[in-house]
């Protein structure tokens, strides 16, 4: 009798787990039910944010702006100068050179890449499976004293410098909220190739029924990250395209005086 006892609480132990258990698929479900549901996801046509970043003891002000149709930018507002960072107007990337205030366009696989964004406007999980992405749940992990679901996404491979890399990000879900608060990916170029590069999301607020992270901290896992504090978040905002257009040199050649 002690015997099957002991099985039948092993059973019921084992059919509690089976039941409790999460998929990737139900924590994304759920995730997207948590911050507003994903007709109102779709629905979204643009995103406009602005914010302050925080530069040794210097908060700059800053605007990104994201649209559903792959065009973007950041404007960096310091010492009364506007300055253009990662601006994309769906074929050319380009930014403002800090030092010689001049408009530079990326190199074509950097802009290429990005392209291969322009599918992830608010959020890569969103509609993931038509998009061919994979994910996978990989199991629970403790992130900064918090339990989260660590789920694994496979996107479209990046190329750099010439040769196909895997793109792939783990994201970590707080059990409570279902909502992730921590992305790390491989950095695959520049001073810091081959580190793990972390962001982490926090303090979600509602826009027009929508919930996003309006705290942001980026950089490499394990270091003090660069702080990001958003103070608006404006939905579908009126952009004109003008705006993302490179700013081509005109030359003007003066006449010679008689």
């Amino acid at each position: 009798m002690k015997i099957l006892k002991i099985v039948v609480i092993a059973l019921v132990i084992g059919f509690v787990h089976k039941t409790n258990a999460q998929t990737a698929d139900e924590i994304l479900s759920t995730y997207f039910e948590n911050i507003g549901g994903i007709e109102k996801l779709n629905a979204i046509e643009g995103v406009k944010m602005s914010a302050k970043v925080n530069q040794q003891g210097m908060e700059i002000p800053l605007e990104i702006i994201q649209l559903k149709n792959g065009k973007q930018m950041t404007v960096i507002n310091f010492q009364g100068k506007e300055l253009k960072q990662g601006v994309f107007d769906g074929e050319t990337l380009w930014s403002t050179n800090f030092m010689t205030q001049k408009a530079e366009k990326s190199d074509k696989e950097t802009t290429d890449n990005l392209k291969l964004e322009m599918n992830d406007f608010l959020d890569p999980f969103l509609n993931y499976k038509e998009k061919g992405y994979q994910v996978e749940l990989l199991g629970n992990e403790t992130i900064d004293g918090t339990e989260t679901f660590k789920i694994k996404l496979t996107r479209e491979p990046i190329t750099i410098d010439g040769k196909e890399e895997q793109n792939i990000t783990f994201y970590y879900f707080d059990t409570e909220n279902f909502v992730p608060i921590v992305a790390q990916n491989e950095i695959k170029t520049g001073p810091y190739k081959g580190q793990m590069g972390e962001a982490k999301m926090s303090d979600y607020q509602e826009v027009d029924g929508i919930y996003f992270p309006f705290s942001l901290t980026q950089g490499i896992k394990g270091q003090p990250g660069q702080g990001i504090t958003l103070d608006k978040i404006e939905l579908n905002p009126q952009i004109d395209d003008a705006q993302f257009k490179f700013p081509e040199e005109i030359e003007t050649t003066e006449t010679p005086k008689n």
